[in-house]
């Protein structure tokens, strides 16, 4: 696919590094000096210590993130995506509007403890992001599931956490041999007393921090508990079950983390609005109502979750089925026949109508989907081997990024997953061709040229896309070791093998934002920014039913998009990006892909 029509720095120059290796593009403006070269020393003593810590002076080119609520027009309140993209340096100003870097997390002062879990660390790397002023005395712990000694990242985390004598290596119980300790997940405590839980989709590494496309969610400054004898909301999507169900998570852990959980035990989490889905290794029951452990994991706490939300009917002139968009970036050998990934989108396609999982709504603000007997279509996001050449770093993107396609098994898989399967750049001439006739919302998220390390779920009410029921963001790509498997008798515990971790949010977490509980909330995809506009609202608006409020007021929530819409279906003789295989054709950087065992 040739073409390209985004507002990226032309990529001409190439930089020579040692022993001949090309380095990536500069861009426009880039030989300015740096922020470690002009920040004078000491200057996180002038800044303010009183909650919530002030953000870190952007770097050059930086639009902060908007964190402010907008007044649309009379009755209409929009809110910023709960998620954000990454900010990738490369790029110039207008792909990076309130994007978030490393920095923008870790450079807080006020940070005294730093838990990372992670499955990739750069120890360098992460005590680089932390604030110079007091990167020795944070207490650093990395969480990591390198259990052989002579494991070679294991070794290389043991050397490099030499260097740090505040930095702590803990390794996490890993009793499944083909399990990984892939979650991303930082928690953060404060010399103010607030903790803060992070959720995202990268490694914690230069690369994928810098060089592809990530997302994050924060959660708010959480307060100490104050003693009250109230009993807490624990409805799926309150921030008590929240708290609940990562305790839940953290004790999967054993005694490795029993300071943190004890910790976190004494923190307020009623202002998070997301729902918690994550996995461990373990053995639970289909039905979590049978288990012993309280919370629930992999496909079986997705679809606890899914079963708790309501879906946003569709419009009366033209109804279709909803849309289920799985954006991730590797896809594991699901087996030669369909029945996993079936499993796995009915899973995805679990609803609740009308809703019932938070108490303060009431049922008489939602109507029955129409053409709720009508299956949702499901759609794959994945790279072309052509998109990783063109994208920012070229075949280097395409280490990360994984499907296996050698075997008769695995082309078995490709054959019954290609209808399936979508661009994530999706341009040139005949894809500009399809977008151009395509009906339904028009964006542009101006990410084609980063390759994606993020993991998004996203069920859109219709085949428009103009609104959103949910959406998730997850460590977890598509596999049985992330999910589980679904046992072929009844009454046969679900296997999970990885540590995965993600958040859920839907439209009625926000309900209240506008000053009731009566108001119409909707959830609709920005593009190239966190905060919904005029244009984001066209033709969605003006369809939204079901609304109780006789003021007629509004909530609008925005999804931030790291992929354009509409989107493009593979072509005939597509295939997607296999990093075991090799690939002649140079990236825009003149180097090709080798693997001896293709």
């Amino acid at each position: 696919m040739e073409g390209e029509d985004e507002p990226y720095p032309r990529l001409a120059k190439r930089v020579k590094l040692e022993k001949g290796k090309d380095a990536l593009p500069l861009a426009s403006g880039s030989g300015s000096p740096t922020r470690e070269q002009t920040r004078s020393p000491l200057t996180s003593l002038g800044r303010a210590v009183t909650p919530p810590p002030p953000r870190l002076k952007s770097d050059a080119g930086r639009t902060p993130r908007n964190d402010a609520t907008r007044q649309g027009k009379a009755g209409t309140k929009v809110l910023p995506s709960p998620f954000s993209l990454n900010r990738v340096a490369d790029l110039p100003d207008m792909c990076n509007v309130d994007a978030v870097g490393l920095r923008d997390i870790l450079g807080d002062p006020l940070i005294r403890e730093c838990w990372q879990f992670n499955y990739l660390f750069d120890i360098d790397y992460v005590m680089k992001a932390l604030d110079e002023d007091v990167r020795n005395m944070v207490s650093v712990k990395i969480v990591h599931g390198s259990w052989k000694k002579e494991d070679g990242h294991r070794v290389m985390l043991e050397e490099s956490a030499k260097r740090y004598s505040n930095v702590q290596l803990i390794t996490a119980h890993m009793p499944e041999a083909f399990g990984t300790h892939h979650s991303k997940m930082m928690i953060l405590l404060r010399h103010d007393d607030t903790a803060q839980i992070v959720i995202h989709t990268a490694n914690m590494i230069s690369q994928d921090w810098e060089g592809m496309c990530q997302a994050v969610w924060r959660s708010p400054p959480l307060p100490f508990q104050k003693n009250t004898d109230k009993q807490p909301e624990s409805a799926i999507g309150t921030g008590h079950r929240f708290k609940t169900d990562l305790l839940g998570y953290l004790r999967a852990y054993g005694g490795r983390l029993k300071s943190l959980v004890e910790q976190l035990s004494k923190y307020d989490f009623s202002s998070v609005r997301a729902a918690l889905v994550a996995s461990v290794p373990t053995r639970q029951p289909m039905d979590p109502r049978k288990s012993d452990k309280g919370t629930s994991f992999g496909w079986v706490r997705l679809k606890e979750v899914l079963g708790c939300i309501p879906v946003r009917p569709g419009p009366a002139a033209e109804p279709s089925p909803a849309s289920l968009v799985t954006q991730i970036s590797s896809i594991a050998s699901l087996g030669p026949t369909d029945k996993w990934f079936k499993s796995f989108t009915d899973v995805l396609s679990a609803t609740r109508d009308p809703p019932k999982c938070l108490k303060a709504l009431t049922t008489a603000s939602f109507k029955k989907p129409r053409g709720s007997s009508t299956s949702p279509t499901h759609e794959i996001i994945f790279p072309t081997p052509d998109e990783i050449r063109r994208s920012l770093a070229g075949y280097v993107s395409g280490a990360s990024i994984h499907m296996r396609l050698q075997s008769a098994a695995q082309q078995k898989q490709l054959a019954y997953m290609r209808p399936h399967l979508r661009y994530w750049a999706g341009d040139g001439a005949v894809a500009n061709a399809v977008r151009a006739s395509a009906a339904g919302v028009q964006g542009r998220a101006l990410r084609r040229r980063i390759a994606p390390h993020i993991k998004t779920y996203v069920r859109f009410a219709d085949q428009r896309k103009e609104h959103i029921d949910w959406a998730m963001v997850t460590s977890a790509n598509l596999s049985t070791q992330a999910w589980g498997n679904f046992p072929a008798k009844e009454g046969t515990d679900v296997r999970i093998c990885s540590y995965e971790i993600g958040v859920v949010v839907w439209p009625d977490l926000c309900r209240g934002e506008g000053g009731g509980r009566e108001e119409d909330v909707s959830m609709v995809p920005v593009f190239a920014k966190d905060l919904p506009e005029a244009i984001d609202l066209e033709g969605g608006e003006s369809e939204c039913e079901g609304s109780t409020g006789g003021k007629g007021d509004k909530v609008i929530v925005g999804i931030r998009m790291p992929y354009d819409l509409p989107l493009v279906p593979y072509s005939e003789d597509e295939v997607p990006w296999c990093a075991t295989a090799t690939h002649e054709e140079p990236d825009w950087m003149g180097r090709v892909w080798k693997n001896d065992a293709s």
